[in-house]
C-alpha cells in the first residue's frame, strides 16, 4: 500500500486576478506527486481556510502578486488556526519585498518565494517542512 501524497492548496486570495505563477506551480507540484487543489481567483481568508479545512491538506499556498499580503496573510493565518489548522505549513509566493519577509514569519508564513524561485525549490520547502506522518511526495 502507497503512503498518502502530500496535500497542497494553491489559493490566490484578495482582488488579484494574474494566476498563471500559480497555476505552473500548481502543475510543478503535481508534477513532482503532490495532491494540488487550486481554488482560483479572489478567494477570502474565510474561503481558503474552509477549502483547507475540506481538502485536509498539509500545505496552504499563497500566491499574491497584488502587494497586499501584510493584510491577507495574517487574516488567512487566523483563519487557519481558528479551524484549528495550526499545524499547516503556510507559504506564500509573489511581489513580496524583503523587509516584509520576517514579519511574514512572525505571522505564521513559513516559507516566502519570490519571483525567479525555481518549482524545485518550493517542492524541496514543502518536504522538507511538512510534518510527514507517513506522507509521500
Amino acid at each position: 500500500m502507497s503512503k498518502p501524497k502530500i496535500r497542497v492548496l494553491v489559493a490566490k486570495p484578495g482582488l488579484d486576478g494574474h494566476d498563471r505563477g500559480a497555476k505552473v506551480v500548481a502543475r510543478a507540484l503535481r508534477d513532482a506527486g503532490m495532491e494540488v487543489i487550486y481554488t482560483g481567483l479572489r478567494q477570502t481568508p474565510e474561503m481558503i481556510a474552509e477549502t483547507a479545512l475540506q481538502e485536509d491538506v498539509n500545505v496552504v499556498g499563497l500566491s499574491i502578486l497584488s502587494g497586499a499580503h501584510m493584510t491577507l496573510a495574517p487574516k488567512i493565518v487566523a483563519q487557519l488556526k481558528e479551524k484549528e489548522l495550526g499545524d499547516v505549513l503556510v507559504i506564500i509566493g509573489g511581489i513580496i519585498p524583503r523587509e516584509d519577509i520576517e514579519p511574514l514569519r512572525q505571522l505564521g508564513v513559513h516559507g516566502v518565494f519570490g519571483p525567479g524561485t525555481s518549482t524545485e525549490e518550493i517542492a524541496s520547502f514543502i518536504r522538507q517542512n511538512v510534518v510527514t506522518n507517513g506522507l509521500d511526495a
